[in-house]
C-alpha cells in the first residue's frame, strides 16, 4: 500500500463514521480501521431483515459500499475526501447469520480514483460464510471536506 498522507487517518475516517446517520439506524459499528482496509459489523436484528428473515441486500450493499470506501479514505490527505461513483456487487449467498462482516479493501490506490473490494460475510456462531462480492470506483475530492 502507498504510504499515508495523513497519520492521523484512524480518527479521522472513524469521526467520519459516526457522522453517517444511516450507519447508526442499522446498528453499524466499525471496530477495524487500517491503512487500506476496514470493517464493518451488523447485528442480524428484525430491522434489517427482508420478507425471507435474511438481512435484506440493500443492507448488505450499503455496508460493503461503507467498508470499501472507508478503505480509501484512510490512503487519503487529511483536508480531502471520497465519494463512490460505481460498484458492482454479487449476491452470492442469501444473509444469514448473527452478525455481517463486510471488509473493505484498497486494491489499486490513485491520485484521482481509487479502485477497492469488499467481501461481506455472514456469520454464526464462530463459522462465517460469504454472502457477497463488491468491486468499487471511488472519486478522490481534493482539498473538500465533508460536510
Amino acid at each position: 500500500m502507498s504510504r499515508n498522507p495523513d497519520p492521523d487517518f484512524a480518527a479521522r475516517v472513524h469521526a467520519s463514521f459516526d457522522r453517517q446517520n444511516a450507519m447508526h439506524l442499522i446498528r453499524a459499528t466499525m471496530p477495524v480501521i487500517a491503512a487500506g482496509r476496514t470493517e464493518i459489523h451488523v447485528p442480524h436484528w428484525d430491522g434489517v431483515e427482508q420478507q425471507h428473515g435474511f438481512v435484506h441486500g440493500g443492507v448488505v450493499g450499503m455496508i460493503a459500499d461503507s467498508a470499501a470506501g472507508y478503505a480509501a479514505m484512510t490512503l487519503v490527505g487529511a483536508t480531502d475526501s471520497v465519494l463512490t461513483v460505481e460498484y458492482k456487487m454479487n449476491l452470492v449467498a442469501p444473509a444469514d447469520g448473527d452478525k455481517l462482516i463486510a471488509r473493505g479493501e484498497v486494491v489499486r490506490p490513485g491520485r484521482t480514483l481509487i479502485v477497492t473490494k469488499a467481501e461481506v460475510f455472514a456469520v454464526k456462531g464462530d463459522r462465517e460464510s460469504l454472502c457477497a462480492l463488491m468491486q468499487q470506483t471511488i472519486m478522490v475530492m481534493r482539498g473538500k471536506a465533508e460536510k
